[in-house]
């Protein structure tokens, strides 16, 4: 199970709205990285769907310094491990590039309903 986090949005801790804020200030940083994937402006926040020959994402990588600290960020995410159809957000494993050109498995928040304007 990885403990590195990929964040692109609002859980970041100069970014993060106060319900979440206090759980997100626990994230210690390791750097930017991206991710593959397409990003989408859901209005009050962002989410992403990962595809492997999709742009890269920029965002950050953060450690996650304990089990309490990320049920925080699942709860924030609407993430039910036991439920995973009816979560707003999956906890999903991916692979990040970091600045230096490294590959890390990292957990990544992804958009887990139909995207706007993506229907035919």
């Amino acid at each position: 199970m990885p403990n590195l986090l990929f964040i692109y949005g609002t859980l970041h801790p100069d970014r993060a709205p106060a319900e979440i804020a206090a759980a997100a200030r626990r994230l210690t940083p390791i750097g930017p990285a991206t991710i593959r994937g397409n990003l989408y402006n859901l209005g009050a926040y962002p989410g992403v769907v990962l595809a492997l020959d999709g742009p890269p994402i920029p965002g950050e990588l953060f450690t996650v310094p304990d089990t309490a600290t990320l049920s925080a960020l699942d709860a924030y995410e609407d993430f039910r491990a036991a439920s995973p159809d009816s979560s707003l957000f999956l906890r999903v494993e991916t692979t990040a590039t970091a600045r230096d050109g490294s590959q890390l498995t990292c957990w990544v928040y992804v958009y887990n309903r139909e995207v706007p304007g993506s229907r035919d």
